[in-house]
């Protein structure tokens, strides 16, 4: 190409800004305040001594906790040895998550306690059959990069579940997973079925085959657990997320700067303690954060504020350079509806527009309460669209087609030009389930609604034979950790109510 201007800018993608620089230090800084001079409340005597050790002020120390004050050098010194970029690899050591600045991936949500029945419409409570079902339309979409539950285990027993569903998911799929654990058993079971998984721990520090969900206490608090599983993630190099979820009115300031605020301070708090235990520890922050409705009093999943926290966090990540944990892809409708349809375009499109990287939660309906193959497999094509809009409109020479207008010339067509033969493919977008027949040929071919045709990928998907992704041996080898977590929890009742009314 022929330089013809100089200073030439382009947008090789679509851009789009909630903060200023400015105002994300003044968050920052706002945040450095309240964990120096409010401090966070630390239920786990390990991670006060840990923090204290490395500088951290301990006041107010009570039976079961202490308040923690973390001065502003300790947070600086923590984020000099956070690594920017997080790398999840899925056991077939094919699909891969590389998390840093703008790399954007998607995936489902976890541990709700009810589903929609693919077969019968209703809503149930979640179990095996279930998560295994939603990790095979995880691997047969192409547009879910890494997977988590998006189901509770309900048929095994309360302590247990976690080990149940991360060996459901290890039958239906082969991309990176985000686990959950009830407890810290949980978490050292899991890393052991990993390893059988890869061949081993050296496989394993070659690439962790699954990242960890923490989610501390809204407001500024951190339990024991949540303590117990950072420490042992940064011990045994396990990528995990960290993941406040405030709820603005609620558990945080009712301003959505104001929650960004308190958000940033749990956050910080956590990159600080892992880093003290082992510099280099890898995380990834940010989560959900939402506000309640004053109405109802349920946490939003579809606001318009949801979607503009997870936005304006996501640039706060990036200016301090840690991998963030994006929230799209779902509603706070019932059912798959126009409702979820038009909430989770919303969120997806502002969380992949921003540069969310690990974007969690599709397929979630009703608070994330309830997950629905409908909503993920629709997302997936959402997702593909909204790709194409990141695409952008590259402004070469073979894109301003001025030769190809010339030979056209006036009145002609381009149909049979090589350059539309050449370039359609690439540079127009085409939908698998959205339909563009005209109206005769739609009523011909059955007058199918966009629900319609999304339920039937959902059960062609899920009804087409599939090749199991691991021998017998290892399948009972994994099952033998689960059976025997049971057996330790064998006096425990699989309590129902827990997960909520049925």
């Amino acid at each position: 190409m022929q330089v013809k201007k100089t200073n030439f800018t382009v947008n090789a993608t679509p851009r789009f800004s909630v903060l200023t620089e400015d105002e994300i230090e003044q968050i920052y800084f706002s945040a450095l305040s309240v964990l120096y001079e409010t401090g966070v409340r630390v239920y786990d005597q390990e991670g006060v001594d840990v923090a204290h050790a490395g500088g951290a002020i301990v006041e107010d120390t009570t039976e079961d906790s202490s308040l923690v004050k973390i001065p502003p050098w300790m947070v600086d010194k923590a984020l000099a040895t956070l690594p920017r970029k997080v790398v999840v690899i899925g056991p077939d050591r094919e699909h891969k998550m590389e998390l840093y600045k703008d790399a954007v991936y998607f995936g489902a949500g976890s541990d709700t306690p009810f589903t929609i029945d693919p077969k019968t419409g209703k809503r149930r409570r979640a179990t095996y059959e279930d998560v295994k079902n939603f990790a095979r339309l995880a691997q047969a979409l192409p547009n879910i990069d890494f997977h988590m539950s998006l189901g509770i285990v309900q048929d095994r027993a309360v302590g247990t579940y976690d080990r149940w569903q991360y060996l459901a998911m290890l039958e239906g799929t082969t991309k990176p997973i985000n686990i959950t654990a009830v407890d810290l058993d949980g978490l050292k079971d899991q890393l052991e079925m990993a390893y059988i998984r890869l061949g081993g721990k050296e496989e394993w520090r070659k690439g962790p085959s699954f990242s960890l969900y923490i989610e501390p206490v809204s407001p500024l608090s951190h339990s024991e657990e949540v303590i117990q599983k950072l420490l042992f993630s940064a011990d045994n190099e396990i990528p995990f997320v960290y993941t406040p979820c405030p709820l603005a009115g609620a558990t945080s300031p009712t301003t959505l700067a104001g929650t960004a605020v308190q958000a940033l301070t749990e956050s910080l708090f956590g990159i600080v303690l892992a880093q003290i235990r082992k510099p280099g520890a890898p995380m990834i922050i940010g989560g959900l954060m939402s506000n309640m409705d004053m109405r109802t009093t349920v946490y939003c999943y579809g606001s318009p504020e949801m979607a503009l926290l997870s936005a304006a966090y996501t640039e706060i990540t990036k200016w301090l350079g840690v991998p963030m944990y994006e929230t799209a892809g779902c509603s706070d409708s019932k059912i798959f509806d126009a409702q979820a349809a038009m909430e989770a375009t919303i969120n997806i499109t502002t969380a992949a527009l921003i540069g969310g990287n690990m974007i969690h939660d599709v397929g979630y309906l009703e608070q994330g309460l309830t997950s629905s193959p409908e909503l993920m497999v629709a997302s997936n094509e959402i997702i593909d669209m909204v790709k194409r809009i990141l695409r952008g409109i590259p402004t070469g020479d073979a894109d301003l087609a001025l030769p190809v207008m010339d030979a056209i010339g006036p009145g002609g067509h381009f149909l049979e030009h090589d350059h539309t033969y050449k370039r359609f493919k690439e540079e127009i977008w085409q939908p698998k389930l959205i339909d563009r027949q005209n109206f005769e040929n739609w009523e011909t071919t059955g007058s199918k609604s966009f629900k319609d045709r999304v339920h039937e990928r959902v059960l062609e998907i899920l009804e087409a034979e599939h090749e199991p992704l691991m021998d017998e041996e290892m399948f009972k080898e994994l099952k033998h950790i689960c059976d025997l977590a049971d057996e330790r929890h064998k006096d425990e009742e699989l309590d129902l109510d827990m997960f909520g009314p049925a």
